[in-house]
């Protein structure tokens, strides 16, 4: 259920795996996505499982609407009865309020900067690394009082640049704005690695403790991928502060 989990300094960071929930095939077991086509009740479902194994109650977490793009929401509460925005990242300063990012091959990248108290979740793609979403989160986490140079930054399971297939016009296309997302296949053919490139736009704006998954899901049976799979369910990544 949790594949990866760290702590820094009172912030703490989880990723999920694919196994311990409800939902049933294709999306087995831990879904954690509500717009794959999944039973709706098995989501929320997986939601209080993971949420309790991570002892956190399932109504502060904080969800996204995510569209691929750049866009930053700054939360204080839950969104409750209100609809979810359409952002690529989240950002707080509210202790033991999580924040959550799904993805099933698209880097999940958590940040905090504990002395501060903040924190954010971000979906990177290779639309969102190209938009720079991961620099908008720091600069929201920046005006809030955080330090680059004190961040925090893990990024989860995601596709890599050994497997992640691109035209080569695409692959071109990003490596003119981040030159380090240039890849290559195992097979030969170009691809774009999106770890990589988010890892040096992190570093570039001054972050210096980066961690990355070892993990590809594409490669992993045990985590979701949508190049792999195509109808499948999603991974999450959570961050959050002690209260």
């Amino acid at each position: 259920m949790i594949s990866e989990q760290y702590h820094a300094s009172g912030a703490h960071f989880a990723f999920t795996d694919r196994w311990g929930g409800v939902s049933a095939v294709p999306y087995e077991e831990l879904n954690l996505g509500g717009a794959v086509g999944d039973d709706p009740a098995a989501v929320r479902a997986n939601r209080a499982l993971a949420a309790g194994a991570l002892g956190l109650a399932p109504d502060r977490v904080v969800w996204m609407n995510q569209v691929h793009g750049r866009d930053v929401a700054v939360v204080e509460e839950p969104w409750g009865d209100a609809p979810v925005p359409a952002v690529d990242a989240v950002v707080t300063a509210r202790g033991g309020l999580a924040l959550a990012v799904l993805t099933a091959d698209c880097t999940p990248v958590l940040l905090a900067d504990p002395v501060a108290g903040v924190v954010a979740a971000a979906h990177a793609g290779r639309p969102g690394l190209v938009a720079g979403v991961v620099p908008a989160a720091v600069a929201a986490m920046t005006a809030l009082g955080a330090d680059p140079a004190r961040i925090t930054a893990r990024t989860g399971p995601a596709v890599c640049g050994r497997c992640y297939e691109v035209p080569e016009q695409m692959r071109a296309d990003v490596a003119a704005v981040v030159p380090e997302a240039h890849a290559e296949t195992s097979w030969g053919t170009p691809a774009v690695d999106v770890v990589a490139g988010v890892h040096a736009q992190l570093a570039a704006l001054g972050v210096r403790d980066l961690d990355r998954s070892p993990v590809c899901t594409l490669e992993s049976p045990d985590h979701f991928s949508y190049r792999r799979d195509r109808t499948t369910g999603r991974l999450a990544g959570y961050v959050w502060l002690d209260r």
